[in-house]
């Protein structure tokens, strides 16, 4: 078993696509977040805020990123042969991302296992698969679940496992606005579905 907590020669300085929305769309998107500023009662002119509309501009732009990347250009020709055959997992994977209801982030982890059938992938790669579909509006439910979906079209294992944890500002900031809940989600593939063991395995070495 290979597990991405024991650690590896992961990169993550370089950046396979470009992120960028373009300077016609950034200057719109820094047009909208001055309006906003001032719909809700601020004087966008005023120091504090002179810089604002650009600055959100250029944070949505990276936290929106994954619009613009895809997994074929992520994961490029970091898919290798192997005779491994026992589960790999990969834990604890930070991610941030934006409710498509309120906008607001959640924030929390992710564990994707795949057991290879004669091929495996860069570690740092599945981190970044997770970042692909993170970086745009979502909901945990169908971002679990891409997860999942994209280890299988590129590697075509005998079984994929995603779960995530994550905590919701939506949740806590608003609304009901309960600070400790956490919602679970998992997405289960292959032999991880159909056989018991290896889900028990899978669930052991979570906990573990």
């Amino acid at each position: 078993m290979r597990d991405g907590t024991l650690g590896g020669d992961v990169d993550l300085r370089r950046t396979p696509e470009p992120s960028r929305l373009g300077d016609k769309a950034l200057t719109d998107l820094t047009g909208s977040f001055r309006e906003i500023i001032e719909t809700i009662g601020e004087d966008a002119e005023r120091q504090g805020l002179l810089k604002t509309p650009a600055r959100a501009a250029r944070a949505f732009e990276f936290l929106t990123q994954g619009y613009r990347q895809s997994v074929e250009g992520v994961v490029n020709d970091a898919v290798f042969d192997s005779d491994a055959n026992e589960i790999i997992l990969v834990k604890n994977i930070e991610l941030y991302s934006m409710c498509e209801h309120h906008l607001l982030p959640f924030i929390g982890k992710a564990h994707v296992a795949y057991i290879p059938n004669g091929k495996v992938i860069g570690l740092s790669k599945v981190a970044r698969i997770v970042d692909i579909y993170a970086r745009r509006l979502q909901i945990q439910e169908q971002l679990t679940t891409q997860i999942a979906d994209a280890i299988m079209q590129s590697l075509n294992p005998t079984g994929v496992a995603v779960v995530i944890e994550a905590k919701h500002l939506c949740m806590m900031m608003r609304g009901v606005q309960k600070q400790n809940s956490v919602m679970i989600t998992s997405h289960l593939l292959g032999t991880f579905k159909e056989d018991a063991r290896t889900r028990s395995e899978f669930l052991a070495l979570l906990k573990g």
